[in-house]
């Protein structure tokens, strides 16, 4: 029997000894990405060889962090050398404000003595051409001081009021609130006149022929002067007559009507001695009596 040799093309061939490692001769034998490989081969062709983007945007920010750094060190140091100047300016323009202001100081003393010495040049005209009404002149025209008996009137909003609101007469309209108003003090002096007061002072302010009661919103002002509540009206007169005249008069009853129908507050008292201060200001008016025949026969001249 013959021997046949085995046939050497289909004979198997050995393994490599390697072979179940091709992961890591891969890694070996590429040990760049190819993906990176070509981005470095493209960079070299447009000329960008260098660092990456990444860490060239980290210098760039440090170059800008250092320049603001730079910026605002030169600030601070352009600021404290500049402190002193802005401090000597700000010190004289308050040596400036303290001149002007004792200036206007002077100035308004200068005004208040000159307002003082003009009132009592006509507190002196008024008692030298008064003749025989001098005194009655001075004391209408609110000259001079007055000390006497006479009544103490204190007028005050509702209590209601207190608290911000309108008061009882806040549902019919702004004017019948439970607030004094204007036309209220004109109608309890002009009920004090005619009642025999000789003098009256509102708040500690004296009131002439002349005086003006006007109102402001809610306040009240007298000769533009503006009052605050409660109201204390000053009359000097026959104390115990002046009050119940007034009671019974029509102003009385109104005073009354407001107190009984919408809070209003009121107090009256006798007072044996009463001492109200003259007018800041004198207004004097004159009048001529007309001659026989062309109107009204005044018998002598009258100043108010």
């Amino acid at each position: 029997m013959s021997q046949q040799s085995p046939d050497r093309s289909t004979a198997t061939r050995p393994a490599r000894p390697d072979a179940s490692m091709s992961l890591l001769n891969n890694v070996m034998d590429h040990s760049l990405d190819d993906g990176y490989a070509e981005a470095a081969a493209r960079r070299r062709e447009e000329g960008r060889e260098g660092l990456p983007r990444t860490l060239r945007s980290k210098l760039w920010l440090a170059a800008g962090l250092v320049v603001a750094a730079l910026v605002v060190t030169l600030g601070a140091a352009e600021a404290r050398i500049s402190a002193p100047v802005v401090a000597k300016e700000r010190e004289e323009l308050i040596d400036r404000i303290d001149a002007e202001t004792k200036t206007a100081d002077t100035l308004e003393s200068e005004v208040d003595e000159l307002r003082a010495d003009v009132s009592e040049r006509q507190r002196k005209a008024l008692e030298r051409h008064g003749g025989d009404q001098g005194e009655l002149v001075a004391l209408l025209a609110g000259a001079t001081p007055v000390e006497g008996p006479g009544v103490k009137l204190v007028v005050d909003d509702a209590k209601s009021t207190d608290q911000g609101g309108g008061g009882p007469r806040e549902s019919t309209s702004f004017s019948d609130t439970g607030r004094v108003r204007d036309r209220d003090m004109q109608r309890v002096v002009n009920g004090l006149w005619e009642s025999g007061a000789e003098a009256i002072a509102i708040n500690g302010q004296r009131l002439t022929q002349l005086s003006a009661i006007r109102a402001a919103g809610d306040a009240i002002l007298v000769d533009n002067r503006p009052l605050v509540p409660p109201y204390t009206v000053l009359a000097v007169g026959n104390g115990k007559r002046l009050a119940n005249v007034f009671r019974d008069s029509a102003d009385g009853q109104y005073l009354n009507a407001l107190k009984e129908s919408f809070d209003i507050r009121t107090s009256m008292s006798d007072q044996e001695k009463l001492r109200l201060p003259a007018a800041p200001s004198l207004i004097v008016r004159t009048a001529e009596p007309k001659a026989a025949g062309r109107g009204a026969a005044d018998t002598g001249k009258g100043t108010s």
